[in-house]
């Protein structure tokens, strides 16, 4: 499970270009973080553009659903549905927690709660749901 999903991490590019790290992982559960950078943020605003929340979201689901697989390397997955509903404004670094609802043979969901650590405290910033097709044959 571990080296299945740090491989994973390792091998994609855009993640490294973000700054995506695992935290934390055991089965149906992982731990992402992704620091703030200006160069994420909407231009004049400081907020962190959405589609990047919903990316470290998506990526979430992904890592968490591979915990369950027996094989991690030799099954592969798809994201059938992404919803995502923002809450406030991300302004500081992000965490990640994903905890699996279902694993299946063919289908997963995953719930992913995003916070961050602002100077007033830890502060919800979205919460999605990542749906995904599973081959594990």
């Amino acid at each position: 499970m571990t080296d299945a999903n740090e491989w994973f991490l390792e091998n994609h590019d855009h993640l490294q270009d973000l700054g995506i790290t695992l935290e934390e992982q055991r089965e149906g559960y992982v731990r992402l973080s992704l620091p703030y950078d200006e160069s994420l943020a909407n231009p004049g605003t400081g907020v962190m553009q959405g589609g990047i929340v919903a990316t470290l979201i998506d990526h979430g689901g992904g890592a968490a659903i591979r915990t369950t697989f027996e094989n991690p390397r030799e099954t592969t997955h798809a994201t059938t549905e992404l919803n995502v509903s923002y809450l406030r404004p991300a302004t500081a670094d992000l965490t990640a927690e994903a905890t699996v609802v279902r694993s299946g043979r063919t289908r997963g969901v995953v719930r992913v709660d995003v916070t961050a650590d602002t100077p007033k405290g830890v502060k919800e910033i979205a919460v999605g749901r990542v749906s995904l097709y599973l081959d594990r044959s």
